[in-house]
């Protein structure tokens, strides 16, 4: 069914009772207008916790995004995943440093490639959603969001992780492993298949053993080619023009194998405060784990350095957050915290995904007020 997102209503708020937070009820707003549909936000500071709302849940209707409801989290899958790998060289099954293919012998990679490298962006390798080179370049992957109506009509397809990893492997390298810096899905595809080689278990038994279960993560599911997404949850929309008509389509329901560990995973707000709040607090890893994990490596935008997982966002005055983002096919998780932990803000947002990514610079710029406002001050 094609849907008019001009019919979305964009001023609907809803604050956390008792506490009046003006300046947070005003970006949210600032980042509906920017063009996303909705906006849960969830603040811990030294205020104590703010949680709100604004937009709309789905186009057409008037009821605002559930505060805590379920979203498809894109990358912040990687902080996830990464975390799950260190739980597992703290249990001796490898290192950092380890060659990748001492683990995954089936796929000839390359052996200066580390599980480190894998962590960090650096090995190198082909990103399986497409390669974007600075001289306008570009290498397609496998029909991504950025493939219109192609990805439109495979988004039911089931891609298995090995079938993913082969197809970038197919590909030429972007840089000799360690050289340089670059952000590929295929990274943490790889980081899936050595955790399931390493334990025996699949991914989600693992995140369940070592992350979910300890830290009661009841919201948050790494759901493989789950299909459905559980109740309450905000809809996700994707555009793309089809015999010369454009379409919106309801995207809430798809295989999310098609980006499988680069950020497949579903949670919540509250589950993401949950987890970033116990991660830099030293509750998932050895402290000699979590430095690694958020040493930054410098990375082409600038403030910005990637450690093990999570970036490391300069936030001036000599301040830093540890973050991780991700948006992939109308759903999108924020995810920030201080070093310390006495300030974090996490976010869900639904909008209306196109080929194009059209939303991507307003939703930055607006992103980026939010975490002024809570962070500069």
């Amino acid at each position: 069914m094609a849907i008019n997102p001009s019919d979305q209503d964009k001023s609907t708020f809803d604050g956390a009772a008792g506490q009046d937070r003006p300046e947070l009820r005003e970006v949210l707003e600032g980042i509906v207008d920017s063009g996303i549909t909705g906006i849960t936000l969830r603040v811990h500071d030294e205020r104590g916790e703010w949680v709100g709302s604004a937009g709309v849940s789905k186009l057409g209707e008037a009821a605002k995004p559930p505060v805590d409801g379920h979203v498809r989290i894109g990358s912040n899958t990687k902080t996830f995943t990464a975390t799950l790998v260190l739980q597992l060289v703290a249990e001796g099954r490898f290192g950092l440093d380890t060659p990748v293919a001492d683990h995954l012998s089936g796929f000839g990679l390359d052996r200066r490639i580390t599980v480190r490298m894998l962590l960090q962006h650096t090995s190198g390798i082909f990103n399986f959603t497409g390669e974007y080179y600075e001289d306008g370049t570009v290498v397609p992957g496998i029909p991504a969001t950025t493939a219109g109506k192609e990805w439109v009509d495979n988004r039911f397809k089931t891609y298995p992780p090995a079938e993913l990893v082969r197809l970038a492997l197919s590909k030429p390298a972007r840089f000799e492993p360690g050289t340089d810096w670059s952000y590929s899905n295929t990274n943490y595809v790889l980081a899936r298949l050595l955790i399931e080689q390493v334990t025996g278990r699949s991914v989600a038994e693992e995140m369940q053993r070592l992350i979910l279960g300890p830290l009661g993560l009841s919201g948050t599911v790494a759901p493989t080619t789950q299909t459905e997404i559980a109740e309450p949850h905000a809809h996700a929309y994707y555009r793309y023009e089809d015999a010369g008509e454009e379409r919106t389509v309801d995207v809430t329901r798809l295989n999310p194998s098609w980006i499988s560990s680069g950020g497949d995973m579903i949670s919540t707000s509250q589950d993401l405060h949950t987890f970033i709040s116990a991660l830099v607090s030293g509750r998932l890893l050895p402290a000699e784990l979590l430095a690694e994990m958020c040493t930054p490596r410098p990375t082409p935008a600038p403030g910005m350095g990637y450690g093990l997982g999570v970036f490391v966002q300069d936030i001036g005055r000599g301040g830093t957050v540890i973050t991780h983002n991700g948006g992939a096919a109308g759903h999108a998780a924020l995810m920030y915290s201080t070093p310390d932990g006495s300030r974090a803000l996490t976010a869900t947002l639904n909008y209306v995904d196109d080929a194009a990514l059209s939303l991507a610079v307003p939703f930055q710029q607006a992103t980026q007020r939010l975490v002024g406002e809570v962070f500069g001050r």
